[in-house]
């Protein structure tokens, strides 16, 4: 899920859930529902000062806003929205890595996130094990607006992206693959991504 707020085009809350290419619209006055099929992927919500209280509110708390945006769904008759609250962008530590048996310039990682190790598939040439890097979780967007979604890559499984600092809308460093992290992070620490 994310979250972006654009009082300079119209008092407009922008709510993504996933991105797809198969887009159609419902609109129910201030309510523009995103849909693909049956399934709503993204909200317009127009005069969102007014409909959602947003003086002085943080959009980027989700526990508070996603109840926000489910009360006024709620009063306009609609479907609330269901999202998974824990954070998407986490420090992961690499903990395995093997060569693609299909693909020379990929590996299969294994990524220790502190809940769960992940199988990530990762084609930067700094991977390394014993790396401590940025793990977008299957339900992130990116902020270029990619939706992580479990993916197949020349026949191996991927749950996740190991993210570059391009990736993550950061300060280039000019080193090529992903952000390593140095030791003061955590494995399982939220990773803010604005």
């Amino acid at each position: 899920m994310r979250l972006t707020y654009n009082e300079n085009v119209g008092d407009v809350l922008f709510v993504t859930l996933r991105k797809t290419e198969n887009v159609s619209y419902e609109h129910h006055g201030d309510i523009t529902l995103i849909k693909d099929g049956d399934e709503v992927i993204g909200l317009n919500i127009f005069k969102a000062a007014d409909n959602l209280s947003l003086d002085n509110a943080d959009i980027s708390d989700y526990e508070t806003m996603v109840p926000r945006i489910n009360e006024l769904l709620q009063k306009k008759g609609l479907d609330t929205i269901e999202f998974d609250l824990t954070p998407k962008f986490i420090v992961g530590k690499v903990i395995e890595k093997e060569a693609h048996p299909d693909a020379d310039k990929l590996n299969v990682t294994k990524v220790d996130v502190g809940t769960e190790v992940l199988q990530i598939v990762c084609g930067a040439p700094n991977v390394d094990t014993e790396q401590k890097v940025v793990v977008a979780r299957v339900g992130a967007v990116m902020p270029g607006g990619l939706f992580i979604k479990p993916s197949t890559l020349r026949g191996v499984d991927s749950n996740g992206m190991i993210c570059s600092k391009k990736e993550l809308n950061l300060k280039d460093d000019g080193v090529k693959g992903i952000y390593v992290l140095d030791g003061s992070y955590s494995v399982g620490q939220p990773f803010p991504v604005g």
